[in-house]
């Protein structure tokens, strides 16, 4: 491979998922998700932990300090800073990827992708979480059908090996649901989740 390559799809989610998080209000942290029992904290830490592992697994530089799937709910710091360096160990990470391999070490099934369903996947990742974090915290919806309908390839490859595990069982979407909605549905995810009052 020669030289650096840009993921478009991964450099859109990631700055979604960063706008979320710095729109998180100040009393919002302990909020509700549509991430199964954890909250906005928790969503953060679970979205950073993700992307270093998906850096980690390109790298094999360190992963992430703690479980992705048990965040600990103990980051009192600045959530933004976190994920920042999250985010830019990935990018970094992807940006060293030729998009022409075929064979791209991944860190949950299958394990192994082609390169431009690893940045998907990744990019999926991040896109999700801006929304359960968008959807906790009464912010817009992050995640236009444009964008939905071109991470919708990597949700096709990853969701169903991680079944029960990383992704709840489909939905069925309402009629006329947009690509979003048909998205989040398919990934196990509410379209119409709201916070209880």
């Amino acid at each position: 491979m020669t030289g650096m390559h840009t993921w478009p799809l991964l450099v859109a989610s990631h700055d979604l998922l960063r706008e979320a998080v710095a729109s998180i209000p100040a009393d919002g942290r302990r909020l509700p998700t549509p991430a199964s029992e954890w909250n906005v904290v928790q969503v953060a830490q679970h979205s950073a932990g993700d992307q270093l592992a998906y850096a980690s697994a390109l790298t094999g530089g360190p992963g992430p300090t703690e479980d992705p799937f048990a965040p600990s709910a103990g980051w009192d710091g600045d959530l933004a800073v976190l994920l920042d360096i999250a985010l830019k160990t990935s990018a970094d990470a992807f940006a060293t990827l030729d998009p022409a391999r075929k064979a791209v070490p991944v860190p949950l099934p299958p394990f192994e992708v082609g390169a431009a369903t690893a940045a998907g996947a990744a990019a999926l990742d991040a896109a999700i979480h801006a929304w359960d974090i968008a959807a906790a915290t009464g912010q817009r919806s992050p995640l236009t059908d444009e964008l939905a309908r071109q991470l919708a390839p990597a949700a096709r490859e990853l969701a169903e090996p991680l079944r029960g595990f990383a992704f709840a069982p489909a939905i069925e979407p309402a009629p006329g649901a947009g690509d979003a909605a048909a998205l989040l549905n398919y990934l196990g995810r509410d379209a119409d989740w709201r916070p209880t009052t």
